[in-house]
Order: structure tokens, then sequence, then C-alpha cells
């Protein structure tokens, strides 16, 4: 029980800067828009809105790293990993994380931490145009980013040794269920018989199982 409480503590954890980082988007829309208006409407181009996109897209994506892990949906080619045993997906998963994605986030977290340094002890400037915006604090987001990710890799990590105790893997942190989602459509569908209405769900209840048990948290991807 103390173990899922703190893979779910992390996992919150995770959520919360993914969804905090997502409200960019809306940010970004929002640049975007009122940008296009001034060049194209009222001919008064921004000089610096080309930086400013880039920093608010890759914040968003940076920042996201973390949840992303968290709800197991980074994409992989796993038309062997999904019909390995548990235990197997463990083992194959902890060799993995150990070998390859500790050190390589430990030396993102390393060198991106430097770079941040130095960057805010210079005041630098973005250099693509004249008089271009601070960089600084966006340099500060990938040493942030990494140590999320470190830190739900560390969680993940502890899911392969549970995993390899029990034979099941611990449940995640679920953040949207989209099984409900597909069953108010099939309801409100106009194109679909009951009967079919009924197996479609019923396959969507099955497939979601299988994900929990294999410690996806039944996040299902459409």
């Amino acid at each position: 029980m103390q173990v899922q409480k703190f893979l779910h503590t992390i996992d919150g954890i995770s959520t919360w800067f993914g969804k905090t980082a997502a409200w960019l988007i809306i940010v970004l829309m929002v640049v975007v828009c009122i940008e296009v208006f001034k060049r194209y409407i009222m001919n008064m181009p921004t000089a610096w809105i080309f930086d400013l996109n880039n920093m608010l897209y890759g914040t968003l994506f940076m920042l996201c790293g973390a949840y992303t892990l968290a709800q197991n949906a980074h994409v992989r080619g796993d038309f062997l990993y999904s019909s390995m045993a548990p235990r197997m997906q463990a083992g194959l998963d902890l060799v993995l994380y150990v070998v390859f994605f500790i050190p390589g986030i430990a030396a993102l977290v390393y060198a991106g931490l430097f770079f941040a340094i130095d960057s805010w002890a210079i005041n630098e400037h973005s250099n693509v145009t004249a008089n271009g915006p601070p960089v600084y604090q966006f340099k500060a987001m990938i040493p942030l980013a990494g140590a999320l990710v470190m830190l739900q890799g560390i969680a993940e990590i502890v899911r392969c040794m549970v995993c390899l105790k029990t034979g099941e893997w611990p449940s995640r942190l679920k953040d949207v269920t989209e099984i409900d989602v597909v069953e108010e459509q099939l309801a409100n569908s106009q194109y679909v018989d009951e009967e079919s209405r009924k197996v479609a769900i019923e396959r969507a209840h099955q497939i979601d199982e299988t994900a929990r048990q294999r410690g996806m948290g039944g996040d299902l991807k459409t």
C-alpha cells in the first residue's frame, strides 16, 4: 500500500505539471492569432514572435514529458512487447531504464543545469532577431523537465520491481478514461444498432481491462 501511494504521488506530480503546461497551448493559439491579424491585416509584424512561439511550444513539449511517461503513452514498437508476460515486460523495461534511461536523463539534467546557469549569468537574449527576447527562463526548463522525467522514471523502475515480484503491474494514477467517451459516443450514435453497440462497448471494456493488467491504467489511445 505504501509503494502504491508512492507511485501515485509521483504520478500526481507529473500529471499536475503536464496539465499546467497544457494551458500554454491556449496562450500559443492566442499569440499566433494576434500575430496573423497584425501581420496580414494591419501590416505590423512583430519581430520577436518567432522566438516567443518557439519558447511556448518548447516549454509545453518539455514539461509534458513526465506526464506522458506517467500515462505510459510514449510511442513504442510493441508488437512483441504486448505479447510478453508481465514479468518479462518488467524485466525488459528494467534493463532499458537502468542501461539507457537513467544515464541519458542524468546527462540531460547535468548539462541542462549548467546550460541554464550560464544563460542566467549573461542575461542571454535570442540572437535570431535584433533585440530578441530573453531566453534564460526558457533554458531553465531543460533541467526542470529532465528532473521531472527522472522522478517519473524512478517510479517506473519501482513499478518494474513490483511486477517482477508479484507478476502483476501496479496500477497507475488515472487521468482520463476514454472508455467513458466511447460509451457516450456509441450511445448517441444514430448509425449503430443496439446489438453492435453492446458488442463494441463490451470489446472496449475488455481492451481496458487488458490495459489495466499491463500497468497502463486504462489510458487508451484512439
